[in-house]
């Protein structure tokens, strides 16, 4: 089996067990595909919220003279955190479709350091689920970024090829 189809079937394990367990699911997510590449690691969860982190890597710079990371990372932090909140709250995985993602830069951040995202999924309906997160590097009274969306949740039981 590749790691790929090893991945898949992970997923649809996790499904059909009917539970979400924020440190196992972002670990399985952040280590494979555009998670795994920008190295995301999960730091924390709640009930309704989920913290991830992005480290600072010289490859994702978006500035050679100041070294601040490029702004593309952060938002896919960012969309990764917020969906993974919608998760927490409900206590279970559903496949989601990012409706709406705006993001806010507040400042630049600070070269070298790490960037965590801090995520909560404060509503959810029948088919979409309400989030805002924000990214720091470091205070999160001093935000690099703040982000608000809407995910559409999918109700699809064949939605990853086996």
């Amino acid at each position: 089996m590749t790691e790929d189809k090893g991945h898949a079937a992970d997923v649809v394990r996790l499904m059909q067990e009917g539970t979400f367990a924020p440190a196992h699911w972002a670990k399985m997510m952040t280590s494979h595909g555009h998670s795994g590449f920008l190295d995301m690691r999960y730091v924390a969860h709640g009930d309704d919220w989920i913290e991830l982190a992005l480290p600072w890597r010289e490859d994702l710079v978006g500035d050679p003279e100041t070294g601040v990371l490029a702004s593309g990372p952060i938002i896919s932090l960012l969309d990764n955190c917020t969906s993974m909140s919608a998760s927490a709250r409900m206590k279970r995985f559903r496949p989601q479709v990012t409706l709406d993602l705006r993001i806010d830069y507040v400042r630049a951040a600070v070269p070298g350091k790490t960037i965590v995202a801090r995520s909560e999924c404060y509503q959810i309906t029948r088919s979409m689920a309400f989030v805002r997160g924000i990214a720091h590097d470091g205070d999160i009274t001093d935000p690099v970024a703040h982000a608000a969306g809407i995910f559409m949740l999918v109700e699809t039981p064949n939605w990853v090829k086996q």
